[in-house]
């Protein structure tokens, strides 16, 4: 997957707090700045995340990407 976004961080998703709709995946980063992401549930099932998983961590702007390798 190619993406513009030049800050990338890798972490570990410690915590995932999900709704119907939305949901919110806490990461663990080196820098130990808490760190978050909010996606819709559709997302996370696509992108298969659980609690322990690494993941890149993409910034661009506002928002925040998880890329799962």
């Amino acid at each position: 997957m190619k993406y513009g976004a030049r800050n990338q961080l890798i972490g570990k998703v410690v915590e995932i707090k999900k709704d119907t709709v939305m949901c919110q995946v806490r990461l663990e980063i080196p820098a130990k700045s808490p760190t978050a992401s909010v996606m819709t549930v559709d997302s996370l099932e696509e992108l298969g995340l659980k609690v322990g998983d690494s993941v890149k961590v993409v910034v661009k702007a506002v928002n925040v990407l998880l890329v799962k390798e």
